[in-house]
């Protein structure tokens, strides 16, 4: 049986985890007035922060994207004791935190009275994960991801990430109206978010469109999917075009590498064998497939001498055009996704076929062993981040393939999970250092993405996106505590080591004691600057093959 805290946890987040989260934003707005009379006193260490009313819609500040309300101060926070750890370096200090930013970390901070103090003693105090790849409130095969931009935001903050980077689908091909549709369903997010751009067609609209996502709307990352025919697939024609618009502009160019032509042979194949249920999805598109498309992509990248980002690295097909390009010297970025660290597809042939549904994604798990050498390659550096590819549907929506795998919706949870297994499955084994996991799960991405050091470090001046993590304290995993409004978990019944115990986002404390304590609206767009650290030399690079061509050659005319 529960304990009464965890109930009292569960029972908040209910009243919050509602379709009508606005109406719950608004009666909280209605009732700060009240609250604030009870906080003229300080937060002590003691006091457990559980009134939503705290937080009372204050944002984090005003933006193009999302709603946010205006603030007028920011609680001052001491982490006091803790190991800071940075991607390069951890030391035992404090971290002082003022108006949502980095203040001081040292040692023996000594603060005022009205200061709330958190003791991190014996624990980790490292940057919030940030999470480069999600599809919240995505329209997918006719139908709509179950977590929105609120719900998936809690959740992610409640495993410990505190900024995530969605990606935009266009409307009709068109990118404004796909961005202002993000606008729309970003209203109610409650922690900061980035975005990136899909491409699916190519006219000099599209072209005309790029540039001014790049430069008004701050999107520094186009998505090209080589899948999926005739929904979002591309021709290598569309592909070489968008790398090339990609490389003027300094944004970055990403894939999701699986042959789309094969693919639809091999369902069809399937079909014809009358292999109608969830394992048909993984026979279909088998690693091959993902390792032709991941060569290509990169192939074609060179071609253009431009950076890549290959999404959801899945297979050791993948994995090896990867390392050979990073070999040759080529700029290429790999993307694992933690289903694919931690889980392989012996549950795609489960009997029940709400069980087996559950981990139909693409490209899809793989067969024991592309795992443990997804995770040997996060050691060595070939490949860089971990993403989740969190794409929530419920038991319902994926029923809707009970007959025919093509129609089951693609994707898993993991935005709540990613933190803790990745910490269980690596740092607990010895695999990967503390520091490495910081690159791993924020710095990384914060680096590619150009928003270094304002996120994915500990430094004074960085946004105060914090955890604490104890490394003695256990987790476990379930569809019935996690904060998704997925009615399943790929991940139910794992346990493991490492737990995220305060999650700090914009200098609040959004996540401590199992409660999480968060706002509709609260949320905040974070713009991504072009030329990021990818495209330094490109220059260089390019004059150097100009002047290797030896050409044109200066002919004299051919007389008869």
């Amino acid at each position: 049986m529960a304990e009464p805290q965890q109930l009292q946890s569960r029972l908040l987040w209910r009243i919050f985890n509602r379709r009508s989260v606005t109406v719950a934003a608004v009666l909280v707005r209605l009732l700060s007035t009240l609250s604030l009379l009870f906080l003229i006193s300080p937060i002590s260490e003691s006091n457990h922060i559980t009134s939503e009313s705290y937080y009372n819609g204050l944002g984090y500040g005003d933006s193009d994207c999302g709603m946010s309300s205006s603030s007028s101060s920011w609680p001052k926070l001491l982490i006091r004791g803790g190991t800071v750890v940075n991607a390069h370096h951890q030391e035992v200090a404090d971290v002082y935190v003022e108006d949502g930013i980095v203040v001081s970390v040292k040692p023996n901070i000594q603060v005022h009275d009205d200061v709330t103090v958190i003791d991190a003693t014996g624990k980790y105090v490292m940057p919030g994960g940030i999470d480069p790849h999600t599809h919240l409130a995505m329209e997918f095969m006719g139908t709509v991801t179950v977590d929105d931009f609120f719900s998936g935001q809690a959740a992610a903050l409640a495993g410990g990430t505190t900024m995530h980077i969605d990606f935009v689908i266009p409307v009709n091909g068109s990118l404004t109206a796909g961005f202002e549709a993000y606008k729309v369903k970003a209203k109610d997010s409650c922690m900061d978010y980035g975005l990136h751009m899909a491409i699916t067609k190519w006219d000099e609209s599209v072209a005309r469109d790029m540039e001014v996502m790049v430069k008004e709307r701050g999107i520094n990352s186009f998505k090209f999917f080589l899948a999926y025919k005739d929904a979002l697939m591309i021709s290598d024609e569309l592909f070489l075009q968008g790398l090339k618009k990609c490389k003027s502009l300094g944004a970055l160019a990403m894939v999701h590498a699986e042959n789309g032509d094969a693919v639809a042979e091999g369902q069809k194949r399937m079909m014809e064998l009358g292999i109608t249920g969830p394992e048909g999805h993984a026979l279909s598109r088998p690693p091959e497939l993902e390792g032709e498309a991941t060569g290509r992509a990169i192939h074609l990248a060179g071609f253009v001498n431009t950076p890549l980002y290959v999404v959801h690295v899945m297979s050791i097909d993948a994995l090896d055009e990867i390392a050979k390009a990073k070999r040759s010297g080529q700029r290429v970025i790999g993307e694992p996704v933690i289903s694919g660290l931690v889980l392989d597809d012996s549950k795609l042939w489960d009997p029940d076929f709400t069980t087996a549904s559950m981990y139909v994604m693409s490209p899809p798990l793989r067969k024991s062993g592309h795992n443990r050498a997804l995770q040997a390659a996060l050691t060595t550096g070939v490949l860089q981040l971990v993403g989740t590819d969190h794409c929530t549907f419920n038991s319902t929506q994926k029923a809707l393939g009970i007959d025919d795998f093509r129609k089951i919706p693609n994707g898993v949870n993991g935005i709540e999970e990613r933190m803790h297994l990745l910490w269980d499955s690596m740092v607990e084994s010895g695999m990967i250092s503390v520091t490495d996991y910081v690159r791993i799960t924020s710095t990384e991405c914060a680096r590619i993405f150009n928003i270094y050091p304002r996120k994915g470090a500990i430094l004074a001046g960085s946004d105060a996106d914090i955890i604490v993590l104890n490394p003695n304290s256990t987790f476990e995993l379930s569809a019935t505590s996690h904060h998704s409004r997925s009615d399943t978990n790929v991940y139910e019944g794992r346990t493991g080591k490492g737990k995220v115990e305060v999650t700090i986002a914009g200098g609040r404390v959004v996540w401590r004691h199992g409660e999480l304590n968060v706002v509709p609206g609260s949320g905040r767009y974070i713009e991504m600057p072009p030329f990021g650290h990818l495209f330094d030399g490109i220059d260089k690079a390019d004059a150097s093959y100009l002047s290797s061509l030896h050409a044109p050659v200066k002919r004299g005319k051919v007389t008869t």
